[in-house]
């Protein structure tokens, strides 16, 4: 389960500006500020089933934008690579070059 949420916020983190107001809204409120369904439909004056749905909904969008776009898989790749060369690299003028690809991402 962990690791669904993990994902998610990255998806989220990635792709929230392709999402709606109210898609976002519901996003950060479940995965970013942790409230529970419960508590998210209290405040929004909707079904809790309403905000499961939406929620559902937009989680199938984030993995349907990171199927076309792969900027998450390739966050992952770039972030191993840098930490590999970041372990191996002896030479302090490109140690310091990994550390701004490092500050990049």
């Amino acid at each position: 389960m962990l690791e669904k949420t993990n994902r998610i916020n990255y998806l989220f983190d990635f792709y929230q500006t392709l999402l709606t107001p109210k898609q976002r809204s519901y996003m950060e409120m479940y995965y970013v500020e942790d409230y529970s369904l419960g508590e998210i439909s209290e405040l929004l004056e909707v079904s809790r089933q309403a905000v499961y749905d939406n929620i559902r909904r937009t989680e199938k969008m984030l993995e349907s934008y990171e199927a076309k776009l792969h900027l998450f898989s390739r966050f992952e790749k770039r972030t191993e690579i840098i930490e590999k060369l970041s372990e191996t690299v002896k030479d302090p003028e490109a140690k310091k070059y990994v550390q701004q690809l490092q500050d990049i991402d």
